[in-house]
């Protein structure tokens, strides 16, 4: 049969097959099982904010010593970053223009006991972002991790 058609695949009834689906995949499944508030405690998440970009991992070096632009946001570990954008526009008010980008990173330490900023999710003040719908546990956020957000 070749050169009769072109090269596409068939089903058994002559009918090709249907080609892949159309538009941005859904969001993947959460890998964690979602919390139930009512019953589970929140935690306490510090949310460091700064106007054009991130901190940099010497700003959080000497416990105690951490930036000055702090927010204490008690929340779940199935909190999305659209709710921390939400929370974070209610402080911040650079968070509150149209066209503001908010990038989340988390700052953790390594296996030396040194910080690391590590960048995970963007969000725009208004509208939907790509990452609006990631969860803190998607992130393997960890009891303890700061948040760090860049305001652009």
């Amino acid at each position: 049969m070749a050169g009769a058609g072109g090269d596409f695949q068939r089903r058994q009834g002559g009918r090709p097959l249907p080609g892949p689906p159309r538009g941005p995949p859904p969001p993947p499944p959460p890998r964690f099982e979602p919390v139930d508030r009512e019953k589970t405690c929140p935690l306490l998440l510090r949310v460091f904010t700064k106007i054009g970009g991130h901190h940099t991992k010497e700003d959080f070096a000497v416990r105690g010593k951490e930036p000055k632009d702090e927010v204490q946001i008690y929340t779940w570990k199935d909190a999305t970053l659209r709710e921390l954008t939400d929370l974070v526009k209610e402080v911040a008010p650079a968070a509150r223009k149209k066209n503001a980008k908010l990038s989340f990173a988390l700052v953790y330490p390594d296996k030396n006991g040194r910080n690391v900023v590590k960048e995970v999710g963007m969000t725009s003040a208004y509208g939907n972002g790509r990452d609006d719908h990631r969860a803190l546990a998607d992130l393997s956020f960890q009891i303890g991790d700061y948040l760090d957000v860049a305001i652009l």
